[in-house]
């Protein structure tokens, strides 16, 4: 358990060690203080937000994944979770006086003041989308020509906030022309820096192609035993066991390895799925084989993504030891 600190100790924290690279630790420091020493996530982004007037959300962010984990690492707070997700933090100290919480919050409010008189309101600046303003046409255009999706990750507007986001950052000299917007969630854009200029309008628009001729780029409805946003399960034309079945991404892509990150999502949630809805109606299941051919040199003969799932049954192979290794077969058993 880490040990708690006295009051001097923070205060010398506070003072001393405490390296700043925005107000952030001060704020939430005395956030803390002023309330006994603990405070919701939500309380911390509010206090962000009395020196900027931005998204409650984009702080909750930043608490969580910046400086929470800065001032935990240091030792001065704690995280408050609840069924693993941190909706708080406290502070690691013994009980404060009001004498102490008055001459702490002070040190912080110093700190604060210090800070932006050196720095100005620049501080601000890092946010690059949400610097300067993007008039309603322009954000209305940008989020329909993306669908109301994420350009990066997929996101829709149902499931988190999206920004519009300067392709090339007003700080590289990127005009505040429909061509130089796109369209990313709170997420994507806050973990993205305001000097990258990365283009994701393609991204979206790559989630439709498909390769004529491609035998998973046209599967029938009739095949099709599971579906989501992002790709299908059929049933294997050729099964290696009752149940074999294959998770197949609707983009045409040729290896597993060219996934995007929510195509490789979808296909786990399906695998789930698709694992759930077999054993349910199957109760000589015992276990599954989960494959993926990559390349011919490893199997592969349709070049379009596909993931196995193979159902496997008590004594269905006399020596199943090594399992997948049996693509080798002189090195499945060891």
């Amino acid at each position: 358990m880490i040990p708690k600190l006295t009051a001097d100790q923070l205060k010398d924290f506070i003072s001393q060690r405490m390296r700043m690279s925005h107000i952030y630790q001060p704020v939430m420091l005395k956030t803390l203080i002023d309330n006994d020493g603990e405070a919701s996530v939500e309380d911390v982004s509010k206090a962000l937000l009395s020196y900027d007037q931005s998204q409650v959300e984009y702080y909750s962010l930043r608490t969580k994944n910046m400086v929470g984990k800065v001032l935990a690492n240091n030792g001065v707070v704690e995280p408050v979770k609840t069924r693993n997700k941190i909706v708080g933090y406290r502070l690691n100290t013994d009980d404060l006086t009001e004498p102490q919480r008055a001459a702490l919050t002070a040190l912080c409010d110093h700190s604060i003041e210090d800070y932006i008189s050196k720095r100005g309101a620049s501080i601000w600046g890092h946010r690059g989308p949400d610097s300067g303003y993007v008039s309603g046409s322009i954000r209305y255009q940008v989020l329909k020509r993306a669908s109301y999706r994420c350009e990066l990750c997929g996101a829709h507007e149902d499931q988190i906030a999206l920004h519009v986001d300067h392709i090339i950052p007003r700080v590289k000299g990127g005009p505040d022309d429909l061509s130089n917007f796109q369209a990313l969630c709170m997420t994507c854009n806050t973990n993205k820096r305001d000097t990258d200029d990365t283009d994701f309008r393609g991204v979206l628009d790559s989630y439709n192609d498909r390769e004529d001729g491609c035998i998973f780029c046209d599967l029938g409805a009739g095949r099709i035993t599971g579906e989501n946003e992002l790709c299908v399960a059929v049933k294997d034309a050729f099964p290696v066991t009752e149940h074999h079945t294959l998770v197949i991404p609707k983009r045409h892509v040729v290896d597993y390895f060219d996934l995007y990150q929510t195509e490789r999502n979808a296909i786990d949630a399906m695998l789930h799925q698709q694992r759930q809805n077999i054993m349910d109606k199957d109760e000589t299941v015992t276990g599954f084989n989960v494959g993926i051919n990559a390349g011919k040199s490893a199997g592969q003969t349709v070049f379009h993504v596909h993931v196995h799932l193979i159902p496997r049954r008590d004594g269905d192979v006399a020596k199943p030891r090594g399992g997948v290794r049996g693509v080798i077969p002189t090195r499945q058993s060891y």
